[in-house]
């Protein structure tokens, strides 16, 4: 097990890097078909003990952090948070095993106590005694090993505890395809830091890379997937919440998320961050070096799950080029009948209300925002804030064709 440097500095031998990246990665799923907190325990327990047991992940004393998924203020039945039962089942286990354990992210909306305690989760952690940790202070981190981001600003609570483990959902997402393993570190960022990196890298493959270098910074020891529930659609936020019936658990955040690929049909190639990741050292995404362990995850896979499997539009150079992919790439678009003026889409904006604006600030009351496609880098951070689910990914005609003959070859 690796514990957080001292000095602050993430790093890892480049022959440990190599070695994880060339090894076979366990990935132990178990049927669980609903979040009865026994249910969940029980199959919970049996995927930790497939991996070795809770003393491969944690020792006795050792601090250890929950991180689950508060992306925003949403009750449990919404499905866009890590649920609670979950969250308890993971606290009982490595409580048991000595571990002294804290919880804490930092929301895209809202502090993290708000969004708790909306979703169950604070009841479930004061329930147990168990502390916030400081998700709001930023300390700098060196990360030698990067693969972009040399620098980065974590969590305190994240960056001077022992080990963290990561309690991510399994959900669409509007700019990466997916969020699950790998972007649930993204909430170790403290608080308009996260709207910095969308403004700093809205090509995905660039972004991709930095969670990558979050994700290996923050170096969570066990990654337990809450696929209880999946989100599909116009997720992660407003997406439609349907049963799948799993808990997946792995040290290897590329392989787990790579799974989460095969249960919704995507294809890998989609999710920049899985190769980004692979050759960075965090984990496999090819199947030939994956290992499951527990349930057969095949009845599992569906064909007909709604996620976007369009081409990616790589970045490119000349003005021919930019205004194709202006125009190919998807964009956020507002339901107006959901609209309640809120203004939360346009303090969610990295452009600070440029790209998205009350057109009469002086008459915000039941007024629509207005969007600026030109300067709009389409990091929907937008629709991922929005609390009615107002706002959608709006894809031209060309694309929809393109979704829609990707969408039935897989269901072929």
């Amino acid at each position: 097990m690796k514990k957080n440097s001292p000095n602050n500095e993430a790093h890892s031998s480049e022959a440990d890097e190599s070695s994880r990246a060339a090894a076979i990665s366990f990935v132990a799923a178990v049927k669980c078909a609903d979040y009865d907190p026994c249910t969940v325990k029980n199959a919970l327990e049996r995927a930790i003990l497939l991996l070795g047991g809770p003393s491969q992940f944690v020792k006795a004393g050792e601090r250890i952090v929950l991180k689950p998924n508060l992306l925003l203020p949403a009750k449990v039945e919404e499905g866009v948070t890590t649920h609670p039962s979950i969250f308890r089942a993971a606290a009982e286990i490595f409580l048991q095993a000595g571990a002294v354990i804290t919880w804490g992210d930092s929301p895209g909306f809202g502090s993290a106590e708000t969004v708790a305690r909306k979703c169950g989760i604070l009841d479930a952690a004061r329930g147990l005694n168990i502390s916030e940790a400081d998700f709001k202070t930023a300390v700098e981190v060196h990360h030698t090993h990067a693969v972009q981001n040399k620098k980065l600003f974590l969590a305190k609570g994240a960056v001077e505890a022992d080990g963290v483990i990561s309690l991510p959902r399994m959900k669409t997402h509007g700019m990466t395809r997916i969020t699950c393993a790998i972007k649930n570190q993204f909430g170790c960022v403290p608080g308009l830091a996260k709207a910095e990196y969308h403004l700093k890298l809205p090509d995905i493959s660039d972004f991709s890379r930095m969670l990558v270098d979050v994700c290996s910074a923050v170096n969570p020891r066990l990654y337990i997937l809450d696929a209880v529930y999946a989100m599909e659609g116009n997720g992660p936020r407003s997406g439609i919440n349907r049963p799948l019936g799993l808990i997946l658990v792995s040290a290897d955040p590329v392989a787990l998320d790579s799974t989460v690929c095969r249960l919704m049909s995507v294809d890998v190639s989609l999710v920049p961050m899985l190769a980004h990741g692979e050759s960075a050292g965090l984990g496999n995404f090819r199947p030939e070096k994956i290992q499951y362990l527990g349930d057969d995850i095949t009845p599992f896979i569906r064909k007909s799950f709604d996620a976007d499997r369009s081409p990616l539009i790589k970045k490119q150079s000349g003005n021919i080029m930019k205004f194709f992919r202006k125009n190919l790439t998807p964009r956020p678009v507002i339901i107006k009948k959901k609209c309640i003026s809120c203004g939360r889409c346009i303090e969610a904006c990295p452009l600070s209300g440029k790209a998205i604006y009350f057109a009469d600030e002086k008459k915000i009351k039941k007024q629509i925002p207005c969007y600026n496609y030109s300067l709009c880098i389409r990091c929907f951070c937008c629709q991922e804030m929005c609390p009615e689910g107002a706002i959608k990914i709006h894809y031209n005609l060309f694309r929809r064709g393109i979704r829609a003959a990707e969408n039935f070859c897989y269901r072929m």
